[in-house]
């Protein structure tokens, strides 16, 4: 009966020890898996910051071409700007009074200077334009 009594305690110290390696061997698990899933978080993470970059480069990219263009822009209107504020003190140094009353004239009633109501005119000295000294008749 003894030989039995100690079977059965070997074999229940047996069980316990699987016991205890089953839950040693299911919390090994449990972590790694906990650890892998963590791991793959963190990768998925990077990724998602590393795509973020590449589209936050190519925006900056983008804008400052952009920004670029605008300035160029920029340059050339104010530029065009700076001629045709020459050429319009040039034009009223060169306007007669009258021709300046009748455009102060039209600017108030609204009326676009080149409509239909011709300016008279000049009183100066004429300029010949090129194209109109090459559209005569040759012969």
């Amino acid at each position: 009966m003894r030989e039995k009594g100690q079977t059965v305690a070997a074999g229940t110290a047996a069980r316990g020890q699987n016991a205890r390696a089953l839950k040693l061997l299911f919390w090994e698990l449990e972590k790694h898996l906990k650890s892998s899933s963590g791991a793959s978080v963190v990768a998925i993470d990077n990724k998602i910051e590393q795509a973020m970059d590449l589209v936050k480069s190519h925006l900056m990219y983008a804008v400052r071409e952009e920004v670029e263009v605008l300035k160029e822009q920029i340059k050339e209107l104010m530029e065009r700007n700076t001629q045709l504020e020459q050429e319009n003190n040039l034009l009223k140094t060169l306007a007669s009074p009258e021709q300046m009353a009748q455009f102060q004239a039209q600017v108030q009633t609204g009326g676009s200077p080149t409509g239909a109501a011709q300016a008279p005119p000049p009183t100066g000295p004429t300029q010949v334009l090129p194209s109109a000294q090459n559209s005569g008749t040759s012969g």
